[in-house]
């Protein structure tokens, strides 16, 4: 399936229903992060019911400390 993830077209395996799944994926479950779903921001607790399909946008931000 092709997502449109941060500006560019990805192509993720089919059995990647969920955005909670698609983070899984790019191992970034544990992470502190903001994730916007066809320009909707999606609280945490949405990740799991939030649907993908073809063409899908998603943005990703996580959050690097440092000093």
């Amino acid at each position: 399936m092709k997502l449109h993830i941060n500006g560019q077209q990805v192509d993720v395996p089919d059995t990647i229903r969920t955005v909670v799944e698609l983070l899984s994926h790019f191992d970034l479950s544990d992470k502190m992060l903001v994730v916007e779903h066809n320009a909707a921001i999606l609280h945490k607790e949405d990740h799991a019911g939030a649907e993908l399909a073809e063409g899908h946008k998603i943005e990703i931000v996580h959050f690097v400390g440092g000093g």
